[in-house]
């Protein structure tokens, strides 16, 4: 069963246990996935109102990309466990000769490039539910606007929350070069998209306490 197919209350079971996945990767492509469908949330109760007609065309569009995001984002919660289930053997490999420690390393590497990449590619998608966040919290209905300021933060915490994953991969990488331009990714991400998931926030909030 993925995980995914679990109840809310087995997730969690499973989150707070041993088990070493799912762990902060999965955790941050559900909180974005979540994000991502109180935006949704928005943009079908504004749908069909006279007052957002002249938007409307804009928020199915919304809503097209946000059911993509949806199911791409909890596709990753099942990966991110899958690529680190490798990562989690090769730390238990012998070390006790030379070749043990020369295949060991070869398997890490290889495996913490594979780990790295479920969580880059869930702050791409975080990414990108923060645009459509802001465009929801722009264009949607008034009595939702609480909804577009919740969704907005949760993508900003599981970017955040990804870029760890990322961190830590690349920290323990042989290939500078390859760790480096993978940070330097990341590093672009966390710099502006949480700085418009901050603008987006303030935006509604602002909004709500001016009514």
């Amino acid at each position: 069963m993925k995980i995914t197919e679990k109840k809310c209350d087995e997730f969690i079971e499973i989150l707070a246990s041993k088990s070493p996945a799912p762990g902060g990767g999965g955790a941050s492509a559900l909180v974005a996935a979540i994000g991502v469908a109180l935006g949704n949330m928005v943009g079908s109760l504004t749908i069909g109102k006279k007052k957002y007609i002249e938007v409307e065309k804009e928020i199915v569009a919304l809503k097209i990309k946000s059911n993509r995001l949806q199911n791409e984002l909890l596709e990753l919660v099942d990966l991110d466990a899958a690529v680190f289930e490798p990562l989690s053997k090769a730390y238990g490999l012998p070390k006790e000769t030379v070749e043990d420690k020369q295949a060991k390393s070869v398997i890490m590497e290889e495996a913490l490039k594979n780990a790295s990449s479920v969580p880059l590619e869930i702050m791409r998608k975080s990414c990108e539910a923060i645009l459509i966040q802001a465009e929801f919290a722009a264009k949607g209905s008034a009595i939702a606007l609480s909804d577009a300021g919740v969704g907005v933060i949760f993508c900003k915490a599981a970017l955040q929350g990804a870029s760890l994953n990322v961190y830590i991969n690349t920290e323990a990488m042989q290939d500078r070069a390859y760790a480096e331009n993978i940070n330097n990714e990341t590093d672009g991400m966390v710099e502006q998209y949480c700085k418009l998931a901050d603008e987006t926030f303030e935006y509604v909030l602002n909004r709500i306490r001016e009514k």
